[in-house]
């Protein structure tokens, strides 16, 4: 019998073919502390998607406290790789979202790329804007690729965790959530995530919200979204996908604040480089899903 083409595909992944194919356009979730140095292969990736020397990119720096020395940062790596146009969108209050000149910037933009700071910030200062309007219009219609790392890839679900603990057992008061940009308003994004023991963090998020996926990310790791719903990892680490969908039984709305949490029949994937996963179908890629 011939072997399907995700067999052949995933022999490819393991004898040395690496990266990914396509050349559409994709929303890149970044676990933050990219390789920005070396291969930087999730940065090239991002560029690829954006159309190579085509590419025209808009950097969002407005998580960070310096977003003009964070924005010239990534400029730079995209100069190198021969960007043919770039422009740093230096948004520190809600007007400059407003702004003709840099909502028509996006509308002929090929590429987004939301850098790291503070989630809260960002969402402070672009949420329910025109600009994001038109970023998340072009990204639903597939016109653009997305990228956001570390506070940048916080913000992509409705739900978000804005802060909170690490290294305990899942407990109420170990996360602090707040609202998203809704950008994949599936998902839950915790980043940094085992650089960082942040297991229990999004098991506590998972929890109050069973509807929705948990998506945890290493450093120097992505996950990838296609359009069509398929996740691709890719990076140094592993995302870990927490799915409550078969949940039997939590305590959550009847402990305490800092009572642990029961959480039964959860199921947790664990998938490094080159792994896939369907979002819609909520399960890995094999010739039976």
């Amino acid at each position: 019998m011939p072997k399907s083409h995700i067999m052949l595909q995933l022999e490819s992944q393991h004898h040395g073919t690496r990266m990914p194919q396509s050349t559409k356009t994709a929303i890149l979730v970044i676990g933050g502390a990219e390789d920005k140095v070396h291969g930087r292969e999730i940065l090239h990736t991002f560029f690829g998607r954006c159309g190579s020397v085509d590419a025209r990119i808009a950097i969002i720096p407005s998580a960070s406290r310096e977003p003009a020395i964070i924005g010239e940062r990534y400029v730079n790596i995209f100069q190198d790789m021969g960007a043919k146009e770039l422009r740093v969108l230096d948004i520190r209050d809600r007007a400059q979202a407003e702004d003709s000149e840099l909502q028509s910037y996006i509308e002929d933009c090929t590429g987004v790329f939301m850098t790291g700071g503070d989630q809260l910030r960002l969402c402070g200062l672009l949420a329910d804007t025109p600009l994001m309007e038109k970023v998340r219009q072009r990204v639903q219609q597939g016109e653009i690729t997305l990228a956001g790392t570390s506070a940048g890839a916080a913000v992509m679900g409705h739900h978000m965790i804005a802060g909170g603990g690490s290294g305990e057992s899942p407990n109420r008061s170990l996360v602090d959530m707040a609202t998203g940009l809704g950008l994949i308003p599936e998902i839950i994004v915790d980043q940094h995530f085992h650089n960082r023991n942040r297991m229990a963090r999004l098991m506590s998020a998972v929890a109050a919200h069973p509807e929705r996926l948990g998506i945890g990310i290493d450093e120097d790791t992505c996950a990838m979204f296609e359009r069509d719903g398929m996740l691709q990892v890719m990076g140094k680490g592993t995302v870990t996908i927490i799915d409550p969908a078969e949940l039997s039984y939590t305590n959550h709305n009847e402990a305490g604040a800092t009572d642990p949490l029961s959480l039964h029949n959860l199921r947790v994937h664990i998938l490094s480089y080159g792994d896939r996963y369907h979002l819609h179908k909520r399960c890995l890629i094999s010739p039976d899903c």
